[in-house]
């Protein structure tokens, strides 16, 4: 099948404002979960998250700010970062044939600062008082048509909705597109940003999120004993991606292949995984059908990971189930215990950190796992960065969404030039 290379990387997450940031801050260990100081927090059983450690505001113009929901700012501060980065031009200097260049951008819940803000407006001032930009700004598929407004993308634009595995899909299907001979060049990846008192509440009354409020950095510990939620963050990851022909043919410098992807559904329950792993297993192994690789090819899994009691554990199984003996060569990592949960965009930004990790040959770590589950039957790398080999290598990124979505994403070092 047509190979398709990954030219260009953009991300703001907690953790730094930008890819290089963000990676650097991984390697060191660090966390960006930081205690909430709003006083709309005080009265919330959670007040820990991860909001992105420099504020949008700093990279977009407040007139145009006023018009996009901040989810929306944050996937074009992502994606203006990865189409520079893919050395593309934009406006009069983008050369790119609008009309052989598509974007999917992935979300799971869209312009919730919007909805409830505007919502608060009209019961406060009354209707005549709510913006007129409220339905562009606050819709689920904003974010991915201002991303395709930036770089005149006319091939498509699409915006998958399925909770934390938006993003992992968003990828999936611009694989596919450039596969069907759809698009050339896709802008792909997801954005969030819901931290806010009613999602926060609402999570917590589900028991999903850490109540760990005296201890921000060390609330996310996937695998843990002592893990008891995850933390919600925000966040927008995004990823060039071509044809190797296309690429190659406008001299791009290439991070690596996004080998292919594999999707099921647990087809379960609404929340709960499916706790055999089976069909977290069957996503990672029509990834590996799909690129070619056997699970022997395998030696880096970012898991979803997210640092919640039963989700770690399944995980953890349908990795085993996945690869088999295999799974003894391979080194896990959850990110999520650094970056928080970043919901639709976690995916694309694990993926993004598994690239950078093929490339440089080192696997960020799981930070806070200090008494480890027993029976994970997993290398897990634990608070520090372990190496990988020389060589060929290969690499999944898992994303499990409410509502049983699971996707699993597969890349390779193949093609690398930068």
């Amino acid at each position: 099948m047509k190979q398709i290379v990954i030219t260009g990387l953009g991300a703001t997450t907690p953790l730094g404002g930008d890819v290089a940031s963000t990676w650097s801050a991984m390697l060191a260990s660090q966390s960006g979960v930081r205690a909430l100081t709003e006083p709309w927090a005080e009265d919330l059983s959670v007040r820990i998250a991860g909001h992105v450690s420099q504020d949008p505001s700093e990279k977009i113009d407040r007139v145009q700010a006023r018009r996009l929901d901040r989810n929306t700012q944050l996937a074009l501060i992502a994606a203006q970062e990865a189409w520079l980065d893919a050395g593309l031009g934009l406006g009069e200097a983008n050369t790119i044939d609008p009309e052989r260049l598509a974007v999917c951008l992935g979300t799971g819940i869209g312009g919730l600062h919007t909805l409830l803000g505007n919502w608060d407006v009209y019961k406060d001032k009354g209707p005549r008082r709510v913006s007129p930009f409220t339905i562009p700004m606050l819709m689920a598929n904003a974010s991915a048509a201002n991303v395709g407004l930036l770089v005149n993308a006319a091939a498509a634009v699409h915006a998958p909705v399925s909770a934390c595995a938006s993003s992992n899909e968003a990828l999936s299907l611009a694989v596919d597109q450039i596969r069907l001979g759809r698009a050339d060049i896709i802008v792909a990846g997801g954005t969030e940003a819901t931290i806010h008192p009613l999602p926060i509440g609402a999570f917590a009354q589900m028991q999903a999120l850490s109540k760990r409020n005296d201890d921000p950095a060390g609330a996310s510990r996937p695998w843990d004993k002592g893990r008891d939620g995850f933390v919600l963050s925000e966040g927008s990851a995004v990823l060039v991606l071509e044809s190797l022909e296309h690429a190659r043919a406008r001299g791009a410098k290439i991070y690596g292949t996004l080998a292919g992807a594999g999707i099921s559904d647990d087809n379960h329950d609404i929340v709960q995984p499916e706790p055999s792993g089976h069909g977290q297993a069957q996503a990672m192994i029509k990834a590996l059908r799909e690129s070619g690789l056997s699970a022997s090819d395998i030696r880096h899994v970012n898991a979803h990971g997210t640092s919640t009691p039963q989700g770690d554990v399944t995980e953890a199984h349908s990795i085993r189930l996945a690869l088999g003996a295999a799974t003894d060569q391979v080194v896990v990592t959850s990110t999520k215990s650094m970056t928080g949960h970043l919901l639709g965009a976690a995916g694309a930004l694990e993926t993004l950190a598994t690239v950078l990790a093929l490339r440089d040959r080192v696997v960020p770590p799981t930070i806070n796992l200090s008494d480890p589950e027993e029976g994970l039957d997993l290398d897990i790398a634990a608070n520090e960065p372990r190496p990988l080999p020389e060589g060929d290598l290969a690499a999944l990124n898992n994303s499990f969404g409410f509502g049983g979505h699971n996707v699993a994403v597969a890349v390779t070092n193949e093609n690398v030039t930068a």
